[in-house]
């Protein structure tokens, strides 16, 4: 662990001080499981600490409740859209909960994969070309212009869902048709073929970057968070130059988009061992099988310190 992450960790951490916490779960995205499993650990992490928390599965009478009861701050863990989208950190903001996370500006930009992308472009940080789908015949000029593989996203879900990968225009029409049953705005991206990386960020502070290995196509749904055969290097693989370079470019895309808090980044590299950024995550999972406990664990975190640490900059109130 750094000098600088372990005083910004530990200077904050008197569970006492944090009045009492709900933990904000579950919701009716298409994430809802990942966010039950993400939440159940959280809350069960924050008792075992000693802080005073309790648990909300947002459904129908969330409202009354957040007026209801009396709540300190909030700990944001609702995955997808109505929790990392920026309309849960407006709502809190109007009741004056201080939260965990990004504030609405950041956590709606990088919740909608295709604007992200754009500023990442307009600041020169390298990104996959890509093309948006509204129709077969956006398909038939996106494989024209783009060339194939290519890779088929929803642009506003996480955890992969209703990605593609596709070698063809017929392929490619399938996949849009199945993506759009998701959401009215789908991307289509240059295939980078490579290595995967993630790099979770925690209190401006760059964690240990990991190296993702699955014999699936690529790190869907299935990879993340079922199977037993995807692969997490840690240390994830290149060479310190290499690695510095990536942390480096990582921390540069998320201060392009407000990152505060803690957040997840994903990047692949090519065949002449260029980064190319993906997407950036305000609310990362936080299961058995999540990324930024393994990566807080290689920085001497344990998940209970994780999850403190995490709270501890929901102080004040995201302007």
């Amino acid at each position: 662990m750094t000098a600088a992450l372990q005083s910004a960790l530990f200077s904050t951490l008197e569970p006492k001080r944090f009045g009492r916490v709900a933990v904000l779960f579950g919701g009716k995205s298409a994430e809802r499981e990942v966010s039950l499993k993400s939440g159940s650990a959280v809350l069960e992490a924050l008792q075992s600490a000693g802080v005073d928390a309790f648990g909300i599965d947002v459904g129908e009478d969330f409202l009354q409740r957040l007026v209801s009861e009396q709540i300190d701050r909030a700990f944001i863990v609702l995955h997808g859209r109505g929790g990392e989208d920026g309309t849960m950190q407006g709502l809190l903001e109007c009741l004056e909960i201080p939260y965990t996370g990004s504030g609405v500006l950041a956590s709606a930009l990088a919740m909608d994969k295709l604007r992200t992308k754009q500023v990442w472009q307009s600041l020169g940080l390298p990104t996959p070309r890509h093309a948006v789908l509204s129709s077969e015949a956006d398909c038939i000029s996106a494989a024209t212009e783009l060339g194939f593989p290519l890779i088929v996203k929803p642009a506003h879900e996480g955890s992969s869902i209703g990605m593609a990968k596709v070698t063809g225009v017929d392929e490619l029409i399938a996949a849009w048709n199945a993506a759009r049953t998701y959401d009215s705005q789908v991307l289509v991206e240059q295939w980078i073929e490579g290595p995967e990386f993630t790099v979770a960020s925690l209190r401006g502070q760059v964690l240990p970057p990991i190296g993702l290995g699955t014999p699936h196509s690529f790190y869907d749904y299935d990879a993340k968070y079922l199977a037993s055969d995807t692969q997490y290097r840690i240390p994830c693989g290149l060479d310190a130059a290499k690695e510095d370079e990536l942390k480096a470019l990582t921390a540069r895309a998320c201060e392009a988009v407000g990152i505060a808090g803690w957040a997840r980044t994903d990047v692949m590299q090519d065949a002449d061992g260029k980064f190319w950024l993906l997407e950036v995550n305000t609310v990362p999972g936080m299961t058995d099988h999540s990324l930024v406990p393994m990566a807080a664990r290689a920085a001497g975190l344990d998940f209970q310190q994780l999850v403190l640490a995490i709270l501890a900059d929901s102080v004040q109130v995201r302007g």
